[in-house]
């Protein structure tokens, strides 16, 4: 069906700080895209984006950062992907609205894109697509570019003052883009005193470093962490990153004081350099980059250093899917047929002794699942959720709230929700990828969850009339909210179940073996 489209000379157009942007209009909502929120220069921290005179168009997608691999379109039935220009100068984000009346005040979903702190861009899944979530729940949504991997993550300040916080510019970007939002988005209808950053995976690590960054205390209000908790991804305060650095300036043929040549080599001479050098450093334990370095911009990961007094107050949901990287393997086939005594057979294998045992712990935490569900239940995300939301409850200043999505997909005879699927439905944007769909059944669960997510973002509580009751987590127990065909509240819904797979659960590493054996590149890149 046709949609209304607009784009005049004279409308829709906006006066940032910078200049007039114009965009268009699709059925009453405002987009604008590729808008500049900084400037750069390599290894260096963001400064405010030129000015201009008279009008820019808004009308396509800005940069993404430059990857550090090659991307391969592997598994899009699952997680489709869009693919798009790169360029160093990636600072930019784009804009879904319903109004530009500037007293409006909308709430404003600023979302924060997934493929660890190396990967992804704000375009990069189709479910990423902000108008329907703006359409749906009322609210302005923002998704935002920024540097990546070397570029945004690289800790050069053993070698000169200029780089500073080098080791910390792609979350830099992210504060600089928040400023931006804080000082226009009234102008695209939004509330700049009511944000809520969001992400999933990766994008979900930087909604919990940006609580523990002081120079973003002010510019978001609330925050949703998606499937980006988890054991050993933080590199600890006063990491000795010269190792890495010497081994790449010693394969380019520099040296210590030819520091500055890292700022105009081509940056795929620095991408194959970091990759043949870091694997060692790796695995020897030393800094590889490629993830936020405590210092005095970054307090550190909240789990092993505390909460900061600001993060406190901070209301926050942290969220997982069931299976996570294990729901990247193939489904079973027939699992909804196999008799009790087939299940054993194919469970006693990898569970041994203990199979009995996580039977029945499965069963109790998830009645009606599949037992064979065990062989791809998440072991990385969910329990280190869960000691997050621990953590954060101890202060009263602010509620956290705890999700998992389980939905079956309608994929190889049913397949456990995987790292990445539950974005469709949180996004509104079920309709734009196939394998979500159940009808009658998909198309409830993203109202309610879009609603959950919006609510959170409106009032700083989650849920809507069609769930039971979102309780806030406490220190000693852990209200989880279940996303499926029936939603439903339960209290320490898994602990002991957790405790018992986790010898045996899938994790990213497992997912990295795999992908040297198979090819299957797709889950190193999402997380």
């Amino acid at each position: 069906m046709a949609k209304q489209f607009v784009c005049s000379y004279d409308h829709p157009i906006v006066t940032t700080k910078q200049g007039k942007l114009r965009g268009f209009e699709t059925d009453g909502t405002y987009v604008f895209q590729g808008i500049k929120y900084a400037d750069s220069k390599r290894f260096q921290m963001p400064s405010d984006p030129a000015s201009w005179e008279g009008v820019k168009d808004a009308h396509s997608y800005g940069f993404v950062s430059p990857m550090l691999d090659r991307e391969t379109a592997v598994g899009e039935i699952a997680v489709p992907h869009r693919y798009w220009p790169k360029d160093e100068n990636c600072q930019y984000l784009n804009i879904w609205s319903q109004s530009l009346d500037e007293n409006a005040k909308k709430p404003v979903m600023v979302w924060l894109h997934g493929g660890g702190f190396s990967a992804g861009s704000s375009i990069e899944q189709v479910a990423y697509e902000g108008e329907n979530l703006s359409r749906f729940g009322d609210v302005v949504v923002v998704t935002i570019n920024h540097r990546l991997n070397i570029l945004g993550y690289l800790d050069l300040s053993p070698y000169s003052k200029k780089y500073a916080n080098s080791g910390n510019a792609g979350n830099a970007d992210l504060v600089a883009a928040l400023k931006w939002i804080h000082e226009n988005i009234a102008g695209f209808g939004g509330d700049p005193e009511n944000v809520t950053i969001f992400g999933q995976s990766g994008g979900g690590g930087k909604v919990y470093t940006l609580m523990q960054t002081p120079a973003a205390d002010g510019l978001f209000q609330k925050a949703i962490v998606m499937s980006g908790v988890g054991d050993g991804m933080s590199i600890p305060a006063n990491a000795d990153s010269r190792p890495l650095v010497d081994g790449m300036l010693k394969e380019l043929g520099l040296t210590a004081a030819e520091i500055e040549k890292l700022e105009t080599l081509p940056y795929e001479a620095l991408a194959e350099a970091y990759k043949k050098v870091s694997p060692a450093i790796r695995e020897a334990g030393g800094y590889v980059g490629c993830a936020p370095i405590p210092n005095e911009f970054y307090a550190g990961d909240p789990r092993e250093v505390g909460f900061t007094e600001h993060a406190k107050t901070i209301p926050t949901v942290v969220g997982t899917v069931i299976a996570e990287f294990g729901g990247f393997a193939p489904g079973l086939p027939k699992k909804h047929e196999l008799t009790r005594q087939q299940e054993l057979e194919i469970l006693k294998p990898k569970f041994g002794t203990d199979t009995e045992k996580l039977i029945a712990l499965f069963e109790a935490a998830f009645p009606g699942k599949p037992i064979t569900d065990l062989l791809v239940l998440d072991g990385f995300s969910r329990e280190p959720s869960k000691d997050f939301c621990r953590k954060k409850a101890v202060s009263s200043q602010s509620a956290v709230y705890n999700y998992l999505f389980t939905y079956e997909f309608p994929i190889d005879d049913g397949r456990a929700a995987w790292h990445c699927s539950d974005i469709p439905f949180f996004f509104h944007n079920t309709d734009l990828v196939p394998i979500c769909n159940i009808p009658g059944v998909s198309d409830q669960l993203e109202d309610r969850m879009a609603a959950s997510f919006v609510n959170f973002a409106r009032t700083g509580v989650p849920g809507c009339p069609s769930l039971p009751v979102w309780e806030p987590c406490k220190p000693d127990d852990i209200a989880t909210m279940i996303f499926d065909r029936e939603c439903r509240v339960v209290h320490n819904l898994d602990d002991e179940l957790q405790k018992a797979i986790y010898p045996y659960a899938q994790r990213p590493d497992f997912a990295q073996k795999k992908e040297k054996k198979d090819g299957e590149q797709e889950v190193v890149i999402l997380h």
